[in-house]
C-alpha cells in the first residue's frame, strides 16, 4: 500500500473507525488493478478509498458502485476535517511540483504550520491526521493535484488554483488529449476565487474558455514583479513562468514581502535544473533527472542564458543508454562555447551518434575531475546526462547527489 493509502488508513483510525472495519488491499497486478476482489465483494456495502493509480472506469469499481458502494479518495477523507483554512490547488502537465514548492516557501514564511503536499510528497490525509492527533492547524494549505486525483475529489473546495501547463500525457488512461485536458480544467469548477493560468502554455490558453469560473493569465514576460524574478535562482524561462504563477497566487493571498522574497531563494527541485551554487565564480547546475534528449536541450538552453559568450559551458552527457536518439543533440554543435564531456556506459555511443566533439571518460567521477582541472572563472557546469543512471548509480537522485558531493569535496563547502 502506498503513501496515500497508508495516510487514509491512519486518518480513518484516528477519527474512530474501528480497526476491524478498515480493510486494506495491497496486491496489484501490472495494470494497477486489485487481485482481491472476491474478498472485497464479500464485505457489507461501505466506502472504497481508491488509489489515484487505479482507474475509476475499472469494471470492478463500476460494479461496486452499482451495488451502492461509495467510491472516494484520501483527499475526500481529509476534506471532511477542514474548517476555515485557505486552500490552494495546483495542477498541470509539467511545472506543478515547482509552483507548489515555490508557493510553499512563501506560505511557510507567513504561516509556520502551512501544509504543502498532495501529489507532491505528503498525502493530504496526513494533514487531517495531524489536525486530529496534534491539533496542528494550518492557515494555508497548498496541494499539488494530478489528473488522477482530480477525477476523485468531489469534496475538495479551493480558494485559489493554478494550471501550470498543458501537454499531452497519460493517454494510456484517457481516450484523448482533449479528455485529459478537460480533467485538468475541472480544477476551475472547484475554485471559489481565481484560477491562475500560465500564458506561455499555448494549449492552456486555447482551453481557457472551457475552464469554469474566473481565470487569469500570467507569464514572466508580462509580470509586474520583475524585481523578484530578477533575484530568482531558478534557471530557464519555463521556471520563471512557474515563479510568475506562484507570485500571482501569493499576491491574491496578500502574503508579506518577506514571503514573496522567500520564493526567490528557492533553487529548484532537487536534480531538475537545480542550482547547486556558485563556487570560485563557477555556477554548477544539477539536472540529473534529464534522461531524454528534449530535456537535455531545454536544460542546455537554460544554462546558456547563465553563461557569458566568452566563457565555457561544460555539459556532462552520458550514463546508460535506452536506445536514445543522441543524434538530436547535434543541434548543440552550433554553440562554440559548449564543451562536451561524455561519460558512462553510453558515453562513446552518445559521442558517435551526436557527432559532438568532446572528452570521453568511463566514469562520471573522472569526467568531473576533468572539469575541475580545466575550469576558468565564469565558466558554467551542467550535469544533464540524457542517459539513465543505472550504469553507476541506484537512480537519478543518487547520481545527482554524487555530483553535488564531488563539488562539496572539491571546494570544501557545505551544500
Amino acid at each position: 500500500m502506498g503513501k496515500s493509502g497508508t495516510a487514509a488508513k491512519n486518518l480513518l483510525l484516528a477519527r474512530g473507525t474501528p480497526a476491524s472495519a478498515v480493510h486494506t488491499f495491497d496486491e496489484k497486478n501490472m495494470t494497477a488493478d486489485f487481485t482481491q476482489w472476491e474478498q472485497l465483494n464479500s464485505l457489507p456495502v461501505g466506502a472504497l478509498v481508491v488509489s489515484p493509480g487505479v482507474p475509476l472506469a475499472s469494471a470492478h469499481i463500476v460494479a461496486l458502485k452499482s451495488k451502492g458502494w461509495k467510491i472516494t479518495s484520501e483527499i475526500n477523507l481529509a476534506c471532511a476535517h477542514l474548517t476555515d483554512e485557505v486552500v490552494i490547488g495546483i495542477t498541470g502537465s509539467v511545472g506543478k511540483s515547482t509552483v507548489t514548492s515555490l508557493l510553499g516557501e512563501a506560505l511557510r514564511t507567513d504561516d509556520p504550520n502551512a501544509f504543502v503536499g498532495g501529489n507532491l510528497g505528503i498525502p493530504f490525509a496526513e494533514y487531517a491526521f495531524q489536525l486530529l492527533t496534534q491539533k496542528k492547524k494550518a492557515r494555508y494549505i497548498a496541494i499539488e493535484l494530478s489528473s488522477y486525483q482530480l477525477e476523485n475529489c468531489a469534496d475538495l473546495k479551493l480558494d485559489y488554483s493554478a494550471i501550470t501547463f498543458l501537454s499531452s500525457n497519460h493517454l494510456e488512461r484517457y481516450a484523448s488529449a482533449d479528455a485529459y485536458y478537460m480533467i485538468k480544467c475541472e480544477i476551475g469548477a472547484k475554485t471559489k476565487q481565481t484560477c491562475v493560468l500560465n500564458e506561455s502554455s499555448k494549449d492552456l490558453v486555447q482551453y481557457r474558455a472551457r475552464i469554469p469560473g474566473k481565470t487569469e493569465l500570467v507569464s514572466y514576460q508580462k509580470s509586474n514583479e520583475k524585481s523578484y524574478l530578477e533575484k530568482s535562482y531558478l534557471i530557464g524561462e519555463h521556471n520563471l513562468d512557474n515563479l510568475a504563477v506562484a507570485l500571482k497566487l501569493a499576491q491574491h493571498l496578500h502574503l508579506s514581502a518577506q514571503a514573496l522574497d522567500a520564493m526567490t531563494q528557492f533553487k529548484g527541485l532537487y536534480h531538475r535544473l537545480e542550482t547547486v551554487g556558485i563556487f570560485n565564480g563557477n555556477l554548477f547546475i544539477n539536472d540529473s533527472k534529464a534522461t531524454a534528449m528534449d530535456s537535455v536541450q531545454v536544460a542546455t538552453q537554460a544554462a546558456l542564458t547563465k553563461t557569458d559568450k566568452t566563457k565555457k559551458l561544460y555539459l556532462l552527457l552520458g550514463g546508460k543508454d535506452k536506445n536514445l536518439p543522441w543524434n538530436e543533440l547535434n543541434i548543440l554543435s552550433q554553440y562554440s562555447n559548449i564543451h562536451f564531456i561524455f561519460f558512462g556506459q553510453c558515453g562513446e555511443l552518445a559521442q558517435l551518434k551526436s557527432q559532438l566533439v568532446g572528452a570521453l571518460y568511463n566514469k562520471l567521477g573522472d569526467a568531473i575531475k576533468y572539469v575541475f582541472k580545466n575550469l576558468q572563472p565564469g565558466d558554467v557546469v551542467l550535469l544533464s546526462p540524457g542517459g539513465t543512471s543505472l550504469d553507476e548509480f541506484k537512480n537519478f537522485e543518487d547520481r545527482g547527489n554524487y555530483f553535488k558531493a564531488q563539488i562539496q569535496e572539491h571546494y570544501c563547502v557545505d551544500i
